[in-house]
């Protein structure tokens, strides 16, 4: 690691970059002379296990995404690494387990960047393997070199320029919180100079309504629970917000605004290799969908915007076969952890919801310590290399993206490039290996590390409510004693039959917890 460190700190000073870019990859080896794959990683945000048709929705149609399915690979038992937002991104592009590093939960608005600088990360690789490299939609993992310092009326010093992203056209946390404006490297895009922003996570600006106190200015949607603090675009967000003007998005605009911002960088970048991370809001609230969308499903605002994920899907695959550049593209499309219905807003989710099950016969959801908490859609489409459509029931990580990444554009050696991932799952999540990983690790939304093999699903004891108290209706899978399951839907605990297992896994939770998988020498 140290080599890499030193070369990505050389290249922050434009020395160049220094390690040697004539390495082919073992799957181009195999395709001839063909070039690096483009890499468009598509990921989604609180989209269920169940949601997508391919994985058994029926009241939902998502044409797109079955489309790459039914031509790749479709994975039944990947998993995010965390149940919530903030750690699996952070562990996504690290290749470092969130608990390793303080900050990591889920984020205020206003956090400063979560991901320091001298962190090596999966865009780093890229750039070093020739790619040019973008990041599109829901960051979510701060901005600015201190939390609440940012001043957003200004180039924010610290981005992800920093960090390995040539360009970027970002939400500067997530959809239900301030700042409710897009940054476009490092400055607000749009910004409106007759409107500078202020933002705080303390207290109210004087004169700003909130929707606890301004309930009828919540013309767009109310809050279920929480929510209730500023008010943009008629929605209640979480913290404070002054500001914006015409900076300030309108909710109903998001996935037509980072699909247009997308297609275009593709069309700029053809002729270069490149990475796109491509982080949807959909499905996380506020849920407003375009109106093109609404009432498409008959079950509200989050079924709609299931089908307008899809449709961004489709819009970008129609654009790289336009520009020729679809055989020759890896696709990776997942979510970052599982699904909630009503996380804090009055969209009628859960009342027209019906038959349709998210969790997918998984049990938990998103914050959970069970399966639906992590187990997410996990679809590998790459027309030059899969030519056959498989499901795929091996047992794959997102903590091994980046290595996985190293291995397909020719920068995996013997060592692996990140802390916590695997070099040696490539053939996995390409349809060789059947079995995947021996283990993989999940991390409940109050730190409780789970384990699961291919056999086995270990949930170490654990304070807590066995529902979350503050909203959702989701079972947190906290207990006093050991879980140990060995069926999909985790009803029968099998720890007291077990103790032998019960001994040796969580000796390998608590090994985990304190040193890393791999050497960072």
């Amino acid at each position: 690691m140290r080599i890499f460190k030193k070369a990505k700190a050389m290249n922050k000073k434009n020395i160049g970059i220094l390690l040697p870019m004539l390495a082919t990859s073992l799957f181009t080896q195999a395709q001839g002379n063909i070039r690096q794959p483009n890499v468009l990683l598509i990921y989604a945000d609180d989209l269920g296990y169940g949601d997508l048709s391919c994985y058994g929705a029926q009241k939902v149609s998502t044409p797109n995404v079955d489309t790459l399915a039914a031509n790749g690979l479709r994975f039944t038992n990947a998993h995010s690494v965390a149940s919530t937002s903030t750690p699996s991104r952070y562990a996504l592009l690290t290749c470092e387990y969130p608990w390793r590093k303080r900050g990591t939960d889920v984020a205020a608005g206003n956090a400063g960047m979560i991901i320091s600088p001298e962190q090596y990360t999966v865009a780093d690789m890229f750039k070093e393997a020739g790619y040019t490299t973008a990041a599109f939609g829901k960051w979510h993992l701060g901005l600015g070199s201190e939390s609440g310092k940012q001043d957003w009326n200004k180039p924010l010093p610290v981005g992800l320029a920093d960090i390995g992203f040539d360009y970027s056209y970002i939400m500067a946390a997530t959809g239900d919180r301030v700042p409710c404006v897009f940054i476009e490297n490092g400055h607000v895009a749009n910004y409106d100079a007759s409107a500078p922003i202020y933002v705080s996570y303390q207290k109210n600006f004087e004169g700003e309504p909130t929707g606890k106190e301004n309930p009828e200015l919540l013309y767009n949607l109310k809050h279920s629970h929480g929510h209730n603090m500023s008010i943009v675009n008629g929605i209640g967000r979480i913290g404070y917000m002054k500001g914006g003007g015409k900076a300030l998005w309108k909710d109903e605009n998001i996935a037509d605004s980072i699909t247009a911002h997308a297609i275009k960088f593709l069309k700029e970048k053809r002729h270069t290799p490149f990475f796109i991370y491509f982080a949807t809001n959909d499905v996380h609230v506020p849920r407003f969908p375009h109106e093109r969308f609404r009432g498409k499903t008959g079950m509200g605002h989050r079924g709609d915007a299931i089908a307008q994920f899809d449709w961004c899907v489709g819009e970008l695959i129609k654009t790289l076969k336009e520009l020729d550049l679809f055989e020759n593209t890896l696709i990776i499309l997942t979510s970052d952890n599982g699904p909630v219905i009503d996380d804090g807003y009055d969209d009628k989710a859960e009342e027209l919801l019906g038959e349709h099950d998210p969790m997918g016969n998984l049990r938990g959801g998103k914050y959970s310590c069970f399966e639906a908490g992590t187990r997410v859609t996990f679809i590998v489409h790459w027309p030059a290399k899969i030519k056959k459509a498989k499901e795929r029931k091996a047992l794959v990580s997102q903590i091994d993206f980046l290595d996985v990444m190293a291995t397909v554009t020719g920068r995996g050696n013997e060592k692996n490039l990140s802390p916590d991932g695997q070099n040696n799952q490539a053939s996995a999540w390409f349809g060789k290996d059947k079995n995947g990983r021996e283990i993989l690790f999940q991390m409940a939304s109050n730190h409780n590390i789970s384990l699961r093999t291919k056999k086995w699903k270990y949930i170490p004891p654990c304070k807590g409510a066995p529902m979350i108290t503050w909203g959702p209706k989701i079972e947190t899978g906290y207990a006093a004693e050991p879980q140990l399951y060995h069926d999909k839907g985790e009803k029968y605990n099998k720890a007291s039959q077990k103790p032998k297992i019960v001994e040796r896994l969580q000796k390998i939770i608590e090994n985990i917890r304190t040193t890393p998988t791999n050497s960072k020498q």
